[in-house]
């Protein structure tokens, strides 16, 4: 899952060349905050990352992605444990997450969109927040995890 992960940062890495230094910040703290379960934090550090983003081009994939974890803390810091399912990449947006299952094999499309709204974060911070690179390096093994939940899904052997 190392190697899958590594193909998708590189994917995405010409996609988010215009993140601009604060912005990747923010965003690889609403990631880590999340992953820590600091959901004020995240809430926090979400709503300022979608401030600083153009409502264009990829960056709309990545405001997804900012609001899908926003709502998921929100919940989260209220005590409602499942998934939130009122926001969904559109198809266009979809282009850009890292699994891509075909319907039928999608137990739990609320999660699925948090999955891949989470290892989008990532994925982006990795690439343009060199500030966060060790944080984000030491926390790899979360989306990992994430990931090797899918692998059946996605036909990994």
């Amino acid at each position: 899952m190392e190697q899958f992960l590594r193909d998708y940062i590189e994917r995405i890495k010409s996609e988010f060349t215009n993140v601009q230094k604060k912005t990747a910040h923010e965003i690889a703290s609403a990631f880590l905050s999340f992953k820590f379960g600091l959901y004020t934090n995240t809430i926090e550090e979400s709503r300022l990352a979608l401030a600083m983003l153009p409502d264009d081009g990829t960056a709309l994939a990545l405001k997804k992605a900012l609001r899908i974890v926003q709502l998921n803390a929100e919940d989260l810091e209220n005590s409602q444990v499942t998934a939130d399912t009122r926001m969904a990449f559109s198809d266009s947006e979809r282009t850009l997450v890292a699994i891509k299952l075909p319907q039928d094999k999608i137990e739990d499309p609320a999660s699925l969109e948090l999955d891949n709204a989470l290892i989008l974060l990532y994925a982006v911070a990795k690439n343009t927040s060199s500030d966060d690179e060790q944080a984000l390096d030491e926390h790899q093994k979360f989306v990992l995890k994430i990931l090797t939940s899918y692998k059946a899904a996605l036909g990994i052997v």
